[in-house]
């Protein structure tokens, strides 16, 4: 009850001093020794009390009404400290004052510059963190999808000039990945039975196999135009990928791993684009391969290409390209010319839920090879996003020529099966 009784006390203290700030300190002195008082008390269970039944329950509860007063006491004496302090608003004020704060009549008018000071405005169109430049974003409607709807400044023309300007990570791509390229980066995987010869044992098919793609190509800087579709301008990208294969039919042990990396410098303008790029490509054989098949024996592929590319848009819906690469460093049977080409044929605009079918085809030559290669085709459905030209596909694959994995340069294929990919 002792402690009960000067919490009570300093409570009418604090309320008494009203703006006596001496009576602030006089209370924070005493302040830790009321708290610990309170809170010296534990929990007792029942056999072992020496109090009467009853009495405990009564203690904790007059202690928690002194904290009631205590917090009570202390916001009636803020406000009123408050109150003394500051000139609070009046919605009475015909002073005219444009801060919209109230002036008592007894201070002169010469004495208001002294002893007011205005706060800050606060309203929506005051200076926040927050209001720096941002783009707009396209004034399309949701459902603009497809040519002749109502939106048609937006997809309509896809290749009319826009107004450019420096663009940091951009959200697509001036120049983008081949669809059935086997070595462009992208999130991609496919399941296929290979007829051809098993490279680690010649008296057995190939069979099942698992590949895997796991890259991306972005955009670093663009200096050009941002549409949603179909940038044009200059432009930095950088891409890389790891293209892995997993055996199926033995544990799903690693058979190889091949990894890209690659900085391409773009331009495009209209429907033409044009790309001038250095890459990185090297092959490795499977830990679990190397274990098990101790007599084959490695190769340890290598380039380092620069490479030229052209693409161009007959349709909205039809790309063709074609570009040639020189390798100025060279191993594991790696030769300095290369060429790549195709086309492929997939709705530009936005699809919306329901999708579209697209068909790509590619080739590749390669001098190594005696200027062979290989050839991939797929097909399928694709669905591309609204605002970016993020693109998913789910179809069907088919190859045939070399092994597009360089562990197994010497190798053919003739393989069909499954695939998802997605470029971003």
């Amino acid at each position: 009850m002792r402690a009960s009784t000067r919490i009570v006390r300093s409570t009418v203290m604090i309320q008494s001093t009203n703006t006596d700030w001496s009576g602030y300190f006089r209370f924070f002195r005493r302040f830790p020794d009321l708290i610990s008082r309170i809170f010296q008390w534990k929990w007792i269970p029942r056999g072992q009390r020496n109090c009467r039944p009853g009495a405990q329950r009564r203690t904790v509860f007059c202690e928690f009404v002194c904290c009631a007063a205590l917090a009570f006491g202390f916001s009636m004496t803020a406000e009123a400290a408050l109150e003394e302090s500051l000139f609070l608003p009046s919605p009475t004020s015909d002073l005219g004052d444009a801060s919209g704060l109230y002036i008592p009549e007894q201070i002169e008018s010469d004495q208001i510059s002294e002893s007011i000071h205005k706060l800050p405005s606060f309203h929506s169109g005051g200076p926040l963190l927050t209001d720096v430049p941002c783009e707009e974003m396209p004034s399309c409607l949701d459902d603009c999808v497809v040519t002749g709807s109502e939106c048609s400044e937006c997809f309509d023309d896809i290749w009319r000039q826009r107004p450019w300007s420096w663009q940091l990570l951009p959200d697509n791509l001036i120049y983008t990945s081949y669809l059935a390229g086997p070595k462009e980066p992208r999130l991609a995987t496919a399941w296929y039975d290979d007829t051809a010869t098993d490279p680690f044992n010649s008296s057995m098919q190939d069979g099942w196999k698992w590949d895997m793609t796991a890259g991306a190509r972005v955009s670093l800087v663009r200096y050009g135009s941002s549409p949603v579709l179909h940038p044009q301008g200059f432009e930095v990208q950088i891409e890389g990928a790891a293209f892995v294969r997993l055996d199926q039919q033995d544990e799903t042990d690693l058979r190889s791993s091949d990894y890209r990396f690659g900085v391409p410098l773009v331009y495009g303008i209209g429907r033409w684009q044009t790309k001038l790029a250095y890459y990185h490509l090297s092959a490795h054989l499977g830990d679990e391969a190397m274990l098990k098949y101790p007599s084959f024996v490695r190769v340890n592929y290598l380039r380092d290409a620069i490479v030229w590319g052209n693409s161009f848009y007959l349709f909205d819906w039809m790309r063709i390209y074609g570009e040639m690469d020189y390798s100025f460093n060279n191993s594991g049977g790696s030769k300095p010319w290369a060429f790549q080409f195709g086309t492929e044929l997939i709705q530009a605009r936005p699809t919306g839920i329901h999708g579209a079918p697209f068909f790509a085809i590619n080739g590749m030559s390669r001098q190594e090879l005696d200027w062979g290669g290989n050839v991939c085709m797929q097909t399928g459905w694709g669905w591309r996003g609204r605002r970016s030209e993020k693109l998913l596909r789910i179809g069907f694959e088919y190859l045939y020529g070399s092994d597009p994995q360089y562990q197994f340069v010497n190798y053919k294929q003739n393989r069909c099966g499954i695939g998802i990919w997605y470029d971003f």
